[in-house]
């Protein structure tokens, strides 16, 4: 079973989490995970000091413009993933691509391009997302075939 937060409490996570990291106060366990890829992009900081503004915030494709939030909490979806290793095999697979593109975020990144494209795939055909078909995708990333 999925969890599905709201986007206000997706939002509120991230910039709750941001203001407990710039005050020094204790993280929680997914906070902590979460706090990692906050600190890799400076460029929503200035965004997720602003709770207000970052709640109201509307972050349109046709504008160009990347979500942070969303982008935010694939890293955590993908950290998570692979700190209990599902799909099975996750870990392995993102440790290869790891080693491929000599950077873990720049695996995430890589790794956020195939979860999109099952959770697509999964929308577009009404079906439940297909974790071999992601599994399958992170491995031609990592043997270089994407």
């Amino acid at each position: 079973m999925f969890f599905q937060p709201s986007r206000d409490e997706v939002r509120l996570f991230f910039t709750e989490t941001w203001r407990k990291m710039q005050a020094r106060e204790p993280l929680t366990p997914i906070e902590s995970m979460a706090s990692e890829w906050l600190a890799h992009h400076s460029e929503f900081h200035e965004l997720l000091g602003h709770p207000e503004r970052a709640r109201d915030a509307e972050f349109s494709v046709e504008d160009g413009r990347t979500n942070p939030f969303l982008h935010l909490a694939m890293h955590l979806s993908i950290a998570e993933q692979i700190s209990i290793d599902q799909p099975a095999g996750i870990r392995s697979v993102m440790d290869a691509l790891t080693i491929k593109t000599g950077d873990l975020h720049e695996a995430m990144h890589q790794a956020m391009d195939c979860l999109a494209e099952m959770l697509w795939t999964a929308q577009r055909h009404a079906t439940a997302p297909d974790p071999q078909g992601y599994l399958n995708c992170l491995r031609r990333r990592a043997r270089g075939l994407n």
